[in-house]
């Protein structure tokens, strides 16, 4: 180790200790942070005691309309009544075991991939699996093979339409956004305008916008007697709106690399493709992990605009659901909690998966 190199200071004392220091320096570090902790902490006891009360205490499970009307807090009783219909929409109620488990099995994918980062073994075989595991999960979605019953994804919806349509947007966003960036960049007049144009104009309309032309215009220019599905025409829509967002994230990574890596390159006899892989793009993805994930945060909680065109997300089932009795439309701020709960825990798995994968890979750096 160099010399210059200094070790950050042992915690001294005991936790009590080191909890006062910490929270002298942090917390009331003078009078304005002062305020702030204690305005902070008020605010805290105001508001946390009644949502406690009304969304614990006082709630009910009773999957009634009656027993909802006899609790005197949150009426959990509709999700209960409707978590089916909320989860997997209007598929096949014999047939939901497919979605679920090709949920399941999404999830398991994007885990084994994620896991890549600590088990370099494990790299490998990220392509295999999203290879083999795409299809797989196609076949339980759509059946018509191995004694499945077809099911027309105009019945989708809920859970697992929402990580397809996110999952596939940012398996295939990533990659073609990192072109564009790259073309962007180019020495080539013809590709680099071709990029900033592209760019420019997806980032210029609404991702609404986007979804209604796939949807509605795009089938006008078609020739007679040739279709694209519906979903799939979305999860194109979706793809190409994400990677315009990503190419200028990747761009500011790629300029926040030292020229000195290019031109080490170079003196390397590298080609252009091989220095990009082994030199250049490991720094720039490096530095815009937060900004990346951000994209995909946002991308994933954009999803809900497919209900435009008549696909049945996650928040469309929960609205889906409200609509299917009169009786429970009044408990729309249960349903749409439940929601908000489910899309905060997977966009805060997301953030720290970011800020994990942020400290592997500065392990080693010098600070």
């Amino acid at each position: 180790m160099s010399e210059n190199a200094k070790l950050p200071p042992l915690p001294v004392g005991t936790f009590v200790e080191r909890s006062v220091t910490w929270s002298k320096k942090n917390l009331f570090d003078g009078w304005f942070n002062t305020i702030l902790t204690l305005g902070s902490v008020a605010f805290l006891l105001w508001l946390i005691p009644p949502i406690i009360e009304w969304g614990i205490i006082n709630a009910t499970l009773t999957p009634t309309i009656e027993g909802c009307a006899e609790a005197t807090g949150a009426c959990w009783g509709f999700v209960n009544a409707n978590l089916r219909l909320i989860l997997f929409g209007t598929y096949p109620y014999d047939e939901q075991w497919r979605p679920l488990l090709a949920m399941i099995f999404l999830m398991g994918i994007i885990c084994a991939s994620l896991g890549g980062v600590k088990y370099p073994s494990v790299r490998k075989w990220i392509i295999p699996m999203w290879v083999i595991g795409v299809p797989i999960i196609a076949i339980l979605m759509w059946g018509g093979v191995l004694g499945l019953t077809y099911v027309q994804n105009s019945y989708w919806g809920g859970l697992p339409l929402t990580l397809i349509l996110s999952s596939i947007g940012i398996v295939f966003a990533f990659p073609f956004g990192l072109l564009l960036a790259l073309g962007r960049q180019s020495n080539m007049p013809a590709l680099r305008t071709l990029s900033v144009v592209y760019i420019e104009v997806i980032r210029g309309v609404p991702l609404i916008t986007v979804l209604f032309m796939a949807s509605v215009m795009f089938p006008l220019f078609l020739p007679d007697g040739v279709t694209i599905d519906k979903l799939l025409r979305a999860q194109i829509g979706i793809i190409l709106f994400t990677a315009a967002y990503l190419a200028e994230v990747f761009r500011g990574g790629l300029q926040a690399v030292p020229r000195g890596q290019f031109e080490a390159g170079e003196s390397l006899a590298l080609s252009y493709w091989q220095s990009m892989r082994l030199i250049i793009l490991p720094q720039a993805l490096r530095l815009v992990i937060p900004p990346t994930v951000n994209s995909f945060i946002s991308m994933f909680k954009d999803t809900t605009l497919v209900v435009i065109i008549g696909l049945f997300d996650f928040l469309g089932t929960v609205k889906l659901a409200l609509r299917s009795d009169p009786a429970w439309t009044k408990y729309y701020v249960e349903g749409y909690t439940f929601a908000a709960a489910i899309f905060f825990l997977i966009c805060f798995s997301m953030a720290k998966y970011s800020a994990y994968l942020e400290k592997e890979l500065r392990k080693g750096e010098r600070r």
